[in-house]
């Protein structure tokens, strides 16, 4: 049986093993710089080289926006409970799960309410490492409690989004979010408070077709993809051969589709000052009312 065997002989090699810790580095994926992680932490998750917006995680967002990186989540034991029962390639509870443990976020969106720039906010982040950042029925729960917040204590509202759109795996009931939280952001438009939408890379179906387009301004990053269907979809449906780069926050901005586009290093600074024009002073501001003490609510908001 010797005779089947084949001696393999060690494979000699002069390269040396780096020593550099993972993840020490980062390549930026537009210019291929190779950029120092903690030095694109402090530009904020920004390229200084060519400006390419990194994503980042919806607890960066309300650091970078509130003041002293200091605010105060709002319903964060709500969780859902698959009410549908959902299985795809696995079961949508274990899909949960793992983004739960992923993120250390029970759904894709954070509530809080802070200071911005001195000015007390209601503040809501999207989490795209959850699930793409869909929108299910506890997201539009907890976005809906933020404007009814923001409504109460008449402080702006601010939504941060990042999502790929309604969520699949709670069929109708993940699109039901979109008239629920639309009526409540009605109901702040009449009272006259603000709500400022920023939009940013991706901002994508039924997140874009309800409340990322109903800001009194509606602000982008810089070349985030934003729109409803893929371009795949929309020359299927049209039969049109679409423009390079018609989903991008340049292209949208050039059609009157948004408001503006300004780079995230300035965001907290262009946010002040709109507040400020909309007659927000730190001075006049209220103080924010103390958050009831809540749990774990172990059952899906209802729709």
């Amino acid at each position: 049986m010797a005779w089947f065997k084949k001696t393999r002989k060690p494979i000699e090699t002069t390269e040396k093993v780096s020593r550099v810790p993972e993840g020490l580095w980062v390549k930026c994926p537009s210019c291929g710089r190779a950029l120092y992680h903690k030095d694109l932490a402090a530009t904020l998750q920004v390229c200084p080289h060519c400006a390419h917006h990194f994503r980042m995680s919806a607890t960066e967002r309300l650091s970078m926006l509130l003041d002293d990186g200091r605010w105060t989540e709002h319903d964060a034991g709500l969780r859902s409970l698959d009410p549908l029962g959902f299985t795809d390639t696995k079961p949508y509870r274990d899909r949960l799960a793992a983004s739960i443990e992923k993120t250390g976020q029970q759904d894709a969106v954070i509530v809080a309410s802070g200071r911005l720039e001195g000015i007390p906010v209601v503040v809501a982040a999207m989490e795209y490492s959850f699930i793409g950042g869909s929108m299910g029925v506890v997201v539009g729960e907890k976005i809906t409690r933020g404007v009814e917040r923001a409504l109460a204590e008449r402080a702006p509202l601010i939504i941060v989004s990042c999502s790929g759109g309604a969520r699949m795996m709670e069929g109708a009931l993940s699109l039901m979010q979109m008239a629920k939280i639309s009526a409540a952001l009605g109901r702040l438009d009449r009272a006259g408070v603000p709500y400022l939408s920023i939009l940013t890379d991706p901002t994508t179906g039924g997140v874009t077709a309800s409340f990322a387009m109903l800001g009194d301004l509606n602000i982008a990053e810089p070349k985030a993809l934003i729109g409803f269907a893929g371009p795949r979809v929309i020359e299927q449906t049209i039969r049109q051969k679409l423009p390079d780069g018609f989903q991008r926050s340049e292209f949208l901005l050039e059609k009157g589709f948004i408001d503006m586009i300004v780079d995230r290093r300035e965001l907290k600074a262009t946010l002040g000052r709109v507040l400020r024009l909309f007659g927000h002073r730190p001075d006049r501001a209220r103080p924010a009312a103390p958050e009831a003490a809540t749990g774990d609510v172990d059952a899906p908001a209802g729709a």
